[in-house]
Formats: C-alpha cells, structure tokens, sequence
C-alpha cells in the first residue's frame, strides 16, 4: 500500500461504484422485475468485472483531435491525436489557439462509447484519463489492490491516447487535394499530396461558443439591454448566414463521441458579405398562435419548399431518404428554436400579461419563461411558475408543430398522424430545443425553491 490518502481513495471508489450503478439502474429499469436477464446484467456491473471488460474495450476506442469519419463516414484511413499545446500557432485560428483547455474527442467502435464515458468522469476538477495519464497512486489503489492489475487496467485505458501504429493512411473516401510546393505546376515532383482531416476539437469548441453567444443568457441580457437603449456590460455576438452541418444522421455516435454530444449538429460560418436586414420584432397580439408567423421567418419557406420538393419526388425509403428528410426537419427546428429565442431576448418578460395576449396556454408558457422567474407576490406569478414547471407544455408545443408542419404538407402530400407523431418526436428530441427548455427550467426552481420553503 502507497502513501496514497485513504480519503482520496475512498473518493475515487465512490465516484466509480456511482457511475456503475447508475447505468445498471438505467437497464434494469427497462426490465422486469422477473426477467431472468436481472441476475445476469447485475452480475456484469459489479466493480471488477465491468472494469476488467471495459480495460479490455478500451482498445476499440482512438483518441483524436482531428478526425477522418466526418470527412466521410465510411473512410478508414487515419485519425491523429495532436493535443493543441504541441502545435505551433498561427495568424489564423487553429487547434493550437485552444490552449490546454480542449475537448478530447473519441472515435472507435460506437459501442464501447461507454468506456470514454468513464475516463472522462470528473472528479477533483480532473477527468479519470487525466489522473490515470499522471500517474496517481491513489485511483490505482481505488482500482484494485492488486498493483500489477491495477497497472494493467490503467495502460489498457490511457492506451487510447498512444497513435495507432507509426504509418499513416488514406482511403478512397477521403479528401485528398495536391498542392503545389515548388513552382513548376506541370512538374509532378512539385506537388504534395495533402490529406486533410476535420479539427473536431477546434469545432467542438466553436459549436459551444456560437451556442452560447446566441442562446446563452449573457446574450440574452445583452440583447436585452439594446431594446431598452441602456448601457450594458456585455457584449452581442451575431452570426449573419449560419448554416448547421448534420453529421452522421440518426447515429451521429458512429462519428464520433464530440459529435454524439453535439446531436450531430456542426455549425458553418457564411462565408459570404452579411447582408443585414433588421427587423423590429413585433408582439402576437390578437393571434392564438405565433406558428403561422414562423412561416415566415428567416429561411423557413425556403426550407418547406426543399422538403415539400424531395417528398413530392417520392424517394425511395432509404437510409439517405430517411437522413436527408431529417435534415430539413432539423433546418426548420433550429429556425423555431432561433425564432422563439429572438422573441425571449426582444420583448420584456410578463409581456403574456398583456389583454391583447391571446396566445394559446402552452405558447405562452413557451416564448415567455421570464414571467416565471419574476418574484413579486402576484399569485398570477406564481400559478403561472407552478403550470410551466409542470412540464406539461413542451409536449403541446411539440404536437401543434407537428399539425403546423403537416397542414404546410397537406394538399401537397399525402400526410397524415403517422408524419405529425415523426414531427412532434424530432422537435422534443432536437438537442438544442431540449437544451433552452433545461436551461430555462433550472433558472425558473431557483427561483421557485424559495418559494416552496426550500433550502
């Protein structure tokens, strides 16, 4: 036994044995209590044995910080792990700009995914891979008491940051692009052949800064503070043309794991002069609904007219069908989502108050969660808080874009409740909507938990 602190022990065998069994508690829950699978899964969670198979799985999982499978998901050439602080930097924003503050990124066998879930577990402020990588004496001694095992378990699972063999390779589905080095262009020998991978660190954190920018609450403040004409701290990041790049369709895991996170989701900034067209947002005064007026907003008739046209063509029911109808889902969420938003940040919360409100209870609910976080000792408030919590909106909303989305089809198609349930379920599963709801919910119980006597 090491020097090791018990307590630092005990920390790390804790944090483990929870994780375990919150997983076992997840398909457990979706078992019988008479299944005869129970004895067996239970017996695959306990301590040792799951982390023996997981050290053992752990070599089907590559760590990268530029990765191959977005370029094209069927490539299986190289993916590299080049953590950003052994990059030079550049003028241009590259990975090495990211400092040592950088998402790690998995790629591998999708169902080992779980394995990276349990390096990446926090504890201390550090994750289990980077303890394991410096050595700690204490989490070898929380894996086993056996040394020599506890080493063995440890080089399987930093093994995933070690390169994958000295040679690298392409594939005939990657991008490879020749680019001239000498200066004779019709000389073969003055070109190198360049294969360029997708820097999913660098676009993981840009995904995390533009989400934040638009739909985070300093933002929201910022905004805010404009309508009002009033100085303010803050600062109002906007992103003219932003288009969202879906990677992976309905597996996004297959790509990776940074990009399982992201729901696939992968923004592109316009690469053309904004265009500016400001527009004053109006209320919905004397309207039971704000959808009609979303069909015009931004991009949305574009994106109806593209998905009306492909369905229209009666394409084949195939997996690219599936994924390509799923991408103008997606487009018209994320405009829902960018419209709702522009209301929340535009217009005062409490506006609903207003008499010439006429909106139906679940839209109200929706596009003015401020009025559930205001404090004064109006019941209005308070009943108002108590119906949102409830969390009976979400699943209204979802339902009434789907009839939305189904009478902008009708006439055109054959639609009917089989395609209005597939739209309901896309827009509450929608990581970004479901990431708004979440954050508004959890500023609305803080406000809340006073109220019911709470500590």
């Amino acid at each position: 036994m090491s020097d090791a602190p018990t307590s630092r022990r005990a920390g790390f065998r804790a944090a483990i044995e929870r994780f375990l069994k919150e997983r076992l508690d997840v398909r457990l829950g979706k078992l019988a209590p008479e299944d005869s699978k129970r004895e067996a899964l239970i017996s695959q969670f306990e301590f040792e044995t799951w982390i023996d198979s997981a050290a053992r799985r752990a070599g089907q999982l590559q760590a990268v910080t530029h990765s191959l499978k977005p370029v094209h998901p069927d490539a299986r050439g190289t993916s590299l792990f080049r953590p950003p602080d052994t990059l030079p930097l550049r003028p241009e924003l590259g990975t090495g700009n990211l400092g040592a503050q950088f998402a790690l990124d998995v790629v591998g066998n999708a169902a080992a995914l779980d394995v990276y879930k349990f390096l990446k577990l926090d504890i201390e402020g550090k994750s289990l891979l980077d303890w394991m990588l410096a050595g700690d004496n204490a989490l070898a001694e929380a894996l086993s008491a056996d040394v020599e095992q506890s080493k063995a378990w440890i080089d399987a699972f930093i093994g995933i940051t070690r390169a994958r063999g000295d040679n690298v390779a392409s594939h005939t589905h990657a991008k490879q692009i020749f680019w001239l080095t000498g200066d004779d262009p019709a000389d073969d020998d003055h070109y190198q052949l360049m294969a360029p991978l997708y820097a999913t660190s660098l676009a993981h954190a840009v995904f995390q800064t533009i989400s934040e920018d638009r739909f985070g609450e300093a933002g929201k403040l910022a905004r805010q503070a404009r309508r009002d004409k009033r100085n303010h701290d803050g600062v109002i990041r906007e992103y003219p043309s932003l288009a969202v790049q879906k990677l992976g369709g309905t597996k996004p895991q297959n790509i990776s794991q940074l990009n399982s996170e992201r729901g696939g989701k992968n923004y592109l900034l316009g690469s053309l002069p904004p265009a500016w067209k400001s527009r004053a947002v109006r209320e919905p005064w004397s309207v039971e609904s704000v959808l009609p007026s979303f069909g015009s907003y931004g991009d949305t008739r574009d994106v109806l007219r593209g998905l009306r046209s492909f369905l229209g063509a009666n394409p084949e029911p195939t997996m690219e069908t599936r994924n390509r109808r799923d991408g103008y889902i997606d487009e018209l969420i994320d405009g829902l989502v960018g419209f709702a938003s522009q209301l929340q940040s535009a217009l005062p919360p409490g506006w609903s108050r207003d008499p010439r409100c006429r909106l139906v209870e679940a839209e109200t609910l929706w596009l003015d969660p401020g009025r559930a976080t205001q404090v004064q000792t109006e019941s209005d408030n308070e009943d108002f808080r108590t119906r949102w919590l409830a969390m009976d909106w979400p699943a209204e909303i979802g339902k009434r874009f789907g009839n939305w989305l189904n009478g902008k089809l009708d006439g055109k198609l054959p639609v009917g409740d089989v395609e209005q349930r597939h739209w309901t379920h896309e827009l509450l599963a929608d990581s970004e909507w479901a990431m708004h709801v979440d954050r508004d919910r959890r500023r609305i119980e803080e406000v809340a938990r006073p109220q019911r006597g709470g500590p």
